[in-house]
């Protein structure tokens, strides 16, 4: 994949995942990027980070209709066609359930899951035009095994799952790759609030994502060996796996205390 003649449109790119995706693009010779994001002086920091690209800015939220329709329109005016999408943007308030408020939960849902199928819905008459595009969708562990404490957000990030893997079966006949990655805790800024430690890079994220790419990967898996061993024993016997959580459940409750990034 030529990466230099790509024209790549990335939700939640101004930090974190996204950003170092951009990084890792703009490093194989991408430089024509829209980037979606909700603060404006972000954008300067990118422009100033990374002086050689043509940038495309978005302001908005992804959890907004309108604003999705004007970002394909906006895209279809001075492209004409879309190469590649990466779904990054995402929002995370977590605790016991009866805790959350009933906005945050709702957020979630429209931001994680519903505002990416509508972007979807919207960049893929773009997508069909090139000859060779790509989605990419970025879930999470928590998508794939469920943990307490992060029940809406789970539901969010499993749903990507499902909607990347049908998507991919619908577009059979197009030339557009899906693929799906799956990271665990990042240093992020959206795990600012979380008390945990032992992080991911979201450099390494990033490096494993857009080599994923490359090879046409559909699953891209963070959290090496352990996570392939829990992900097995929480498929094919999750009531086990519920024992071995009843040992984390007072670090989840820990880590979920404050965790919220709106």
């Amino acid at each position: 994949m030529n990466f230099k003649e790509k024209k790549i449109l990335i939700t939640g790119g101004s930090s974190g995942i996204g950003k170092a995706i951009i990084a890792e693009l703009y490093q194989l010779g991408a430089r024509e990027i829209a980037v979606v994001g909700r603060d404006p002086e972000k954008f300067k920091k990118l422009t100033a980070e990374f002086p050689g690209a043509a940038f495309t800015y978005l302001e908005g939220d992804v959890a907004s209709l309108d604003k999705i329709k004007e970002f394909a329109a906006e895209l279809k005016a001075t492209w004409g066609k879309l190469d590649i999408l990466i779904n990054n943007a995402g929002v995370v308030s977590a605790g016991p359930l009866e805790q959350i408020s009933d906005e945050d939960i709702i957020a979630q849902q429209n931001i994680n899951i519903t505002g990416l199928i509508l972007l979807t819905k919207y960049a893929l008459p773009l997508l069909k035009a090139s000859n060779e595009a790509a989605i990419m969708n970025v879930s999470s562990g928590l998508g794939v095994i469920g943990m307490p404490f992060y029940a809406p957000y789970a539901a969010t990030k499993a749903a990507v799952r499902q909607f990347s893997e049908a998507l991919r079966r619908e577009l059979k006949d197009f030339p557009i790759h899906v693929m799906t990655v799956y990271p665990t805790a990042t240093d992020t800024p959206m795990m600012a609030s979380a008390d945990t430690n032992n992080m991911d890079t979201p450099e390494a994220v990033a490096k494993s994502a857009i080599n994923g790419l490359v090879h046409h990967e559909i699953d891209v898996f963070r959290g090496g060996e352990q996570m392939q061993i829990n992900r097995k024993l929480n498929f094919d016997n999750p009531i086990e796996y519920d024992e071995k959580v009843k040992g984390m459940y007072d670090a989840m409750l820990k880590r979920a205390s404050k965790h919220r990034s709106m």
